[in-house]
């Protein structure tokens, strides 16, 4: 019998001892190798695009030779974790804990692992987060699609003597804080979610991302009829079966699981507007499931230096929120 892939020696590519065994100078070698691929790693000044640069080696930054610039640069420069005062070995470490974690890690153990405060470890997650949305941003799903939707949070604690507990389940009873994960997901293929309040309210989203030669599976819900005038659609009654001539969401159910164990054995409570991103996060997690953690390590390390400066996560404790 195979084993599976996640179980072999092929799946641990990278390690924290390595990590850290390897030193600082290291970490900003990849840093700057991920950040500056075309030029083999040499530095490339972000506000001329100049290519000769004098090396600050006491500070690990670069000095434009540009006469009219002179911009001083480092590989986080324009990046989502621009501004960064953490050493490279303990964000590389940082990175590899959170793509380690098949259903995400919190902010508190990922602070605990590599001894920052919370508030740095939640932000630096959020970030990695916004980082890993951008790599599917404007992509349309073909082929066969499973679409699904999911209630997170809003959990209203019931009253202690039962003669003062109310019907949860009436809107004037509950909290306003639930909202729906709605996913697409293409089989063999990646899959993309939004968050609604409503799981009608992700049929505009379905329309959206997934392409009219596409044909789409979908539960019994009413709100899915509207996809049969613009999709090949094929529905399953899950009061009858999981999978029936052809049509099944198993695929998106699954995703959806992992999701709540994700939010509910990790996280605890995510708060409605950052459950966007957690959401993306297992996204992305399911879509490179198969590689390695050296390989998810340096696609989301070079997803991150990519990315420009977070206008969401930029300063988010110095405006009180």
């Amino acid at each position: 019998m195979a084993q599976h892939f996640l179980l072999t020696a092929k799946a641990r590519s990278l390690s924290l001892r390595s990590i850290f065994a390897a030193g600082e100078e290291a970490a900003f070698k990849t840093f700057c190798t991920v950040r500056w691929q075309e030029t083999d790693g040499e530095p490339v000044c972000p506000k001329c695009g100049c290519l000769d640069a004098y090396k600050i080696t006491t500070r690990r930054k670069f000095k434009c030779k540009n006469a009219g610039c002179y911009h001083q640069f480092s590989p986080t420069s324009g990046t989502i974790f621009a501004s960064r005062k953490m050493a490279y070995v303990d964000l590389l470490a940082a990175i590899c804990i959170v793509v380690n974690g098949v259903k995400g890690v919190s902010a508190l153990q990922l602070a605990r692992d590599i001894d920052c405060q919370h508030k740095t470890a939640f932000v630096m997650c959020h970030k990695l987060r916004e980082a890993m949305a951008a790599e599917i941003a404007g992509a349309t799903l073909e082929g066969t699609v499973e679409v699904d939707g999911a209630y997170v949070g809003g959990y209203v604690k019931p009253a202690n003597h039962k003669h003062n507990r109310v019907d949860r389940r009436l809107a004037q009873n509950q909290s306003g804080k639930r909202r729906v994960v709605v996913i697409a997901r293409q089989r063999k293929g990646r899959t993309i979610t939004t968050v609604t309040k409503t799981e009608a309210d992700g049929v505009a989203f379905v329309k959206a991302v997934v392409a009219a030669s596409a044909t789409v599976h979908a539960d019994e819900a009413s709100h899915w009829d509207a996809l049969h005038a613009k999709f090949r659609t094929m529905r399953i009654n899950h009061s009858e079966a999981y999978s029936k001539n052809g049509a099944c969401t198993n695929q998106a159910e699954s995703f959806l699981s992992r999701l709540r164990k994700m939010v509910e054995g990790q996280h605890h409570h995510v708060s409605p507007q950052h459950l966007h991103q957690y959401a993306t996060h297992a996204a992305w997690c399911e879509d490179h499931r198969r590689e390695d953690n050296g390989q998810l390590c340096h696609r989301a390390l070079g997803l991150a230096l990519a990315h420009p400066v977070s206008r969401a996560w930029k300063g988010y404790w110095q405006r009180n929120n």
